[in-house]
């Protein structure tokens, strides 16, 4: 995967397996937002995954360009653990003035229905800012295989469903659910092979121990081109611009399938108006940028900067689609 390098004045912290308590919301914010013209001093976005894979790109290339706009540092604090979790949780019980941010993600849709407790609220804990961009999963098999297509996928599923498996790496994983989806709608069943990365369950692919994957354009892209794997079909609704000569899933066999991967800006609950219209107008600015239409490429990214009440609703989208996949497929968290 190619990474972005670190916007200027980032930094990582030491993460921490300690969950904050979230602050009493019925409570209002400090007083210090109106005080002063925003922003004055650093903004923070709180990315919940450990420096160097897909979010943590985004999440610099945003703090970026947006730190240009702002006129103010913007850096990153990577804080991996729990499932995404224990970032989600701190950006929850932090301050409602603007200086914390969570870059979301497909996971934090996930998270509700994998765990049957969270220490935050995902609605009333967060106030929605823009949702950044939407990406996709390639369907990848072997060069080797007799597999060329999706419908020869479904075919091969249908004939023999115990001889197929797909690898994922990580329960609830977009890799992970956009299979289980798939599998549902295509009317197939596959056998869930669990990796602890991208890099060994494609590995094992290549090697011919997994027969399909539902991964990642930057884990697959480099090996596609090599012509290490032979890629049949993409999970977006649409064709994308980086794989033009692949058909989507849904219009290959598996008709209204798409599962995507998201970015996603959020702000603590009861942040103001106006702070959340400012850091909109910042993020929708800055995935114009130059860098963005590499990414775009680099990491199969359509780039969105959506009103903040667009990314509430493609949020609950997202919770309700998934929490289906997952109940029907008995998915617990690891």
């Amino acid at each position: 995967m190619k990474t972005a390098p670190p916007a200027a004045g980032a930094c990582h912290a030491a993460s921490s397996s300690r969950i904050t308590p979230v602050r009493d919301r019925s409570k209002p914010a400090a007083a210090t937002a109106g005080a002063r013209a925003y922003p004055d001093h650093i903004v923070k976005i709180v990315v919940p995954f450990a420096p160097g894979g897909g979010t943590d790109v985004v999440a610099r290339t945003l703090a970026q360009e947006m730190q240009k706009d702002l006129g103010v540092t913007v850096i990153i604090e990577n804080k991996p653990g729990a499932g995404t979790i224990i970032g989600t949780q701190s950006v929850a019980a932090s301050p409602s003035d603007g200086y914390t941010l969570l870059m979301a993600t497909f996971a934090n849709a996930v998270n509700p229905s994998l765990y049957s407790k969270l220490p935050y609220d995902a609605h009333k804990d967060f106030a929605p800012v823009a949702l950044v961009a939407r990406s996709f999963n390639v369907v990848v098999v072997n060069p080797a295989s007799p597999i060329k297509s999706i419908a020869d996928l479904i075919a091969a599923a249908k004939a023999d469903p115990q001889k197929l498996s797909y690898g994922t790496y990580g329960t609830g994983t977009s890799a992970h659910l956009a299979g289980e989806l798939f599998k549902h709608m295509a009317g197939v069943n596959l056998t869930t092979v669990p990796y602890k990365g991208a890099a060994p369950a494609i590995t094992d692919l290549m090697g011919g121990q997994i027969q399909v994957m539902f991964t990642t354009v930057a884990s697959c892209a480099s090996l596609v081109e090599a012509g290490q794997l032979r890629a049949i079909g993409v999970t977006s609704a649409e064709r994308s611009p980086a794989f033009p000569q692949l058909p989507t899933v849904s219009e290959a066999g598996a008709s209204g399938y798409v599962a995507e991967s998201w970015y996603g800006l959020y702000a603590p609950a009861n942040t103001p108006p106006d702070i959340i219209d400012r850091l909109n107008r910042s993020a929708a600015k800055a995935v114009q940028a130059e860098a963005f239409k590499k990414l775009s490429v680099n990491e199969g990214l359509v780039m969105v900067a959506s009103p903040p009440a667009e990314l509430d609703r493609y949020f609950a989208g997202e919770e309700v689609r998934w929490r289906k996949v997952i109940k029907d497929a008995g998915i617990k968290a690891e």
